[in-house]
């Protein structure tokens, strides 16, 4: 659920970016920060659970990059995965359909357990056999089975997938203890065995993560062996205050769009860190049947009014982009399709849309939303900017976090605002998971057409070839409108002065790097 390059207004001023690239290594750095304590990091992320089959969440899998290994990873400034939990990995043939990973010599989980190619093996299984709702199986369709022999693991695809090595290097490839996670269920309790740079020493829900070096860590990864203590708070104003007070030492997401606008370069005793990853926000529709904004003109009419240029100035104070694509800027294939259908807001396009269908009164429907920067506001001006035409009534709902993902997999709600942070650096991660037919959104959507667009991008290893379809992608997204681009922005990071490595704790890949904070 998780890379825009252009710059915007005064947070573009304040942020320092990140271009540095980071070298593989293996084993344990010898320790930083001496008995000064654990360094404090701040977040309003949720985590929905430990257990890796069951969350396919920005909060969950930031936690899960820290506590379990998987068979690659990606370094800070890298969009190629890497070997973690695997000493090398490597399609088999041309046909891009048998992919084969080689495990490192020695591994352990952090309980003392080895950690043999049968627990990779089971680890991928349980998460297709238990597909759960919130769970990442979606991101594993095209895995028909996996095999072993010895130290080796193979997996068989149904088709060929060129993205395959980017998906097992994400939260969806955390390898668990085959002994303790329980094969066809969720393991309940507030435990994790993985193999990852960090052991999760204490777990309180909504409250705190406190996580300590694994000293059985063997991997890419280079860790700076300092403890960490994830603090995690209700909303973005809750986090501001704790960073004002000093209650934590590095403060990301969600900060208020306020306080990065105004951070300046010459402020002393902090830096903000603007990362290259991208955040990208829709507002997602019901398709399913009885929904009111199941018909297309009700959809184009919507993306027809929408004023993103708004959103981003009044809401998010220019520290987001106006967004109109599926696909964010600076990724492959990235689009103008819907600046293209919808040029400006247009009320009497969405009007005369309306009309063609037959629909004369105004179109009743919910807008549900869940936490995040300034969210209320943005629920808010939608509602505002759809009901000045007179050809919509909304009914805004804020719904908490757990009850948000269960609602929308469910069907809940008639439309919904979702923020997708890229799961790795591909434009396989805006299209596969959101518009496919096993979407993580649940909105419904289904095309042959984008199906069958989406398998010819799989089949391109060089994946700046695939430029063109992704653009034909967009351009079916624009005209079916399961769901309407609104934004897209950097990832922030607010560190105290003295503490460094903010700079890579996230990017593009969708890793939370904890193990690069440090000490200065």
């Amino acid at each position: 659920m998780r890379a825009g390059r252009l710059r915007t207004g005064a947070a573009a001023a304040a942020a320092a970016v990140l271009l540095a690239a980071g070298a593989a290594g293996c084993g344990l750095a010898s320790p930083g920060g001496g008995d000064r304590g654990p360094i404090t990091v701040g977040t309003t992320d949720t985590v929905t659970a430990l257990d890796p089959a069951g969350a396919y969440d920005i909060g969950s899998w930031a936690l899960f990059g820290n506590l379990y290994q998987s068979l690659l990873t990606f370094t800070p400034g890298s969009t190629t995965p890497v070997p973690d939990a695997a000493s090398r990995c490597g399609f088999r043939g041309r046909s891009l359909q048998t992919y084969v990973c080689a495990l490192r010599d020695g591994l352990t989980f952090g309980n003392g357990h080895e950690l043999t190619a049968k627990d990779v093996k089971y680890s991928f299984d349980r998460i297709r056999r238990i597909h759960a709702e919130q769970g990442p199986s979606a991101l594993l369709s095209t895995l028909d089975a996996v095999e072993t022999a010895g130290a080796t693991v193979t997996f068989r695809l149904k088709v060929p997938d060129a993205t395959f090595p980017f998906k097992i290097a994400t939260g969806a490839g955390s390898i668990v203890d085959s002994s303790l996670y329980p094969a066809d269920a969720l393991r309940p309790g507030a435990e994790a065995d993985g193999s990852g740079p960090y052991v999760l020493k204490s777990y309180r829900a909504g409250v705190r993560a406190e996580l300590k070096p694994a000293e059985h860590y063997r991997g890419a990864v280079e860790p700076k062996g300092n403890a960490v203590d994830v603090r995690y708070f209700a909303g973005p104003a809750q986090l501001s205050e704790a960073w004002k007070r000093r209650g934590v030492e590095v403060a990301g997401r969600q900060l208020p769009p306020a306080d990065i606008a105004r951070r300046s370069p010459s402020d002393t005793g902090a830096k903000l860190m603007e990362s290259s990853g991208s955040v990208a926000r829709s507002l997602v529709f019901n398709l399913r049947d009885g929904s009111p904004v199941r018909q297309v003109a009700v959809r184009r009419a919507i993306a027809a009014v929408v004023d993103r240029e708004a959103l981003a100035r009044d809401v998010h104070l220019r520290t987001v982009e106006p967004l109109y694509a599926l696909i964010p800027q600076g990724l492959t294939g990235h689009s103008t399709s819907f600046f293209d259908a919808y040029p400006a807001p247009d009320p009497e396009k969405a009007r005369t849309l309306l009309r063609q269908a037959g629909i004369t009164g105004p179109v009743r429907f919910g807008l549900a939303y869940s936490k995040g920067a300034a969210t209320d506001e943005e629920a808010a001006l939608l509602k505002k900017q759809l009901e000045a035409t007179g050809l919509f009534e909304v009914t805004t709902k804020h719904v908490e976090w757990a009850e948000f993902l269960a609602g929308y997999a469910r069907g809940a709600y008639d439309t919904y605002c979702v923020s997708w942070l890229a799961d790795f650096p591909d434009p396989d991660t805006f299209t596969t998971s959101v518009v496919g037919k096993d979407s993580a959104l649940h909105s419904g959507y289904t095309s042959a057409r984008v199906e069958r667009l989406i398998r010819d991008t799989q089949q391109e290893e060089q994946r700046i070839r695939t430029s063109e379809d992704f653009r034909a992608i967009q351009k079916i997204i624009a005209e079916d409108v399961p769901l309407v681009p609104l934004w897209q922005k950097k990832e922030y990071v607010l560190g105290d002065a003295d503490i460094s490595g903010t700079q890579y704790l996230s990017d593009g890949t969708g890793t939370w790097r904890l193990w690069q904070l440090d000490r200065i």
